[in-house]
């Protein structure tokens, strides 16, 4: 089997100890292809050096996280804009917005999410969306923007059965999902068990997320099969099956 793991911040301090060998753990698990997504200007330069040293396993993103918009939002953007045209990027991420936290910068997550979506479809590439308590807010900007050049995944994607046929209602987007189905109190699986395969990816989200029996732990890329196989079970087919479409899913949307 190989997987995809479509939302992974291996480039994370977090892994310095040890990140040549928590790689090499994920691709004897079958996930062969890792995906970054950008945070801010401070994760660019470690995200480009691990793209460099597994040049045909890992794929950069770029984007400004909501958690990371501030004051200088736009001096960010300004200076990761440029990368587009100096490296490969499959997409534009990890953008969105983040209410959990801190609404103070509320209206600058607003305009840094559209600023991102424009820059998504000049380019004709994907977006990856990160929406934590701010689904109602994310949705009426995607209603406002979408058209035929505007596709992507929710990353993390941790709705009910509403915002889920949300997400279904548009064409060419994804849920990602990770370590969360296995959390018996989220309930994840039981609003899965009505969306499609062909709407879904895999992904793990580390360091952070991990799945059971994990929990507690720093996650890693090579956990990702424990969350599929909690899909796999709740769809009621083979681990392999679910293997080869979500990462149909994930190689057809980046372009991978």
């Amino acid at each position: 089997m190989k997987w995809v793991d479509t939302h992974t911040h291996l480039y994370s301090e977090q892994f310095d100890e040890d990140r040549d060998e928590m790689i090499q753990r994920a691709f004897r698990n079958g996930v062969e292809t890792l995906l970054l997504p950008n945070i801010d200007k401070e994760s660019i330069q470690p995200m480009l050096d691990l793209v460099e040293k597994y040049p045909t396993q890992c794929y950069a993103m770029m984007g400004l996280h909501p958690g990371s918009v501030g004051a200088d939002w736009a001096e960010q953007l300004s200076l990761m804009k440029p990368y587009f045209s100096s490296h490969k990027m499959i997409a534009v991420g990890e953008i969105g917005m983040d209410l959990y936290w801190d609404q103070t910068f509320i209206e600058e997550q607003k305009q840094a999410f559209r600023q991102q979506i424009d820059w998504a479809k000049e380019l004709q590439l994907p977006i990856v969306i990160h929406a934590r308590d701010a689904f109602d807010e994310i949705f009426e900007i995607i209603d406002d923007t979408i058209d035929e050049r505007l596709s992507g995944v929710f990353h993390c994607f941790t709705g009910d059965s509403e915002q889920a046929n949300k997400v279904l209602s548009y064409p060419n987007f994804f849920m990602g999902i990770g370590g969360v189905i296995t959390y018996r109190k989220a309930a994840l699986d039981e609003v899965l068990a009505n969306v499609p395969l062909e709407k879904m990816m895999m992904e793990t989200d580390s360091p952070y997320l991990p799945p059971v029996p994990y929990r507690g732990k720093r996650n890693e890329s090579s956990y990702l099969v424990h969350s599929a196989q909690k899909l796999a079970d709740t769809h009621q087919i083979k681990l392999s099956e679910l293997a080869e479409i979500t990462s149909n899913n994930a190689k057809n949307l980046f372009k991978i």
